[in-house]
């Protein structure tokens, strides 16, 4: 399966960090849904095909954690990759994601993360 068959979610308040992860991984080749907060991600994780997902921590209402902690109950094996401003987030949020990443260590870091992810999830 090529990248460009992956459907990939993104959740995040920020309109501008999320419509700049939208084209990043367009050019990557992912056919990428939004959601601008976690009511509407959980929405669209249960209703779509969904094969990943790269979710904000930080949101009014519903963080990151709380969203895949509802998305693990709902669809176990869908890889998470949570974004944080945080650095040192606790063992207890980080082991309810696949790999959780600061949005400072860039573009290339997320593709290859997310690359990973679906490799992993495909072997497995």
């Amino acid at each position: 399966m090529s990248k460009r068959e992956h459907l990939i979610l993104c959740v995040d308040d920020e309109v501008v960090g999320l419509h700049v992860r939208r084209i990043l991984l367009e050019r990557a080749g992912y056919k990428v849904l939004t959601a601008p907060d976690g009511p509407s991600g959980l929405e669209i994780f249960n209703r779509e095909p969904v094969e990943a997902v790269v979710l904000d921590y930080s949101m009014p209402g519903m963080t990151g954690d709380a969203i895949a902690s509802v998305m693990r109950q709902s669809k176990p094996g869908i890889p998470i990759l949570l974004l944080t401003a945080y650095v040192g987030l606790s063992k207890e949020i980080t082991s309810l994601v696949d790999i959780a990443m600061t949005k400072g260590e860039g573009a290339p870091v997320l593709l290859q993360n997310l690359n990973s992810l679906l490799r992993e999830n495909q072997a497995s």
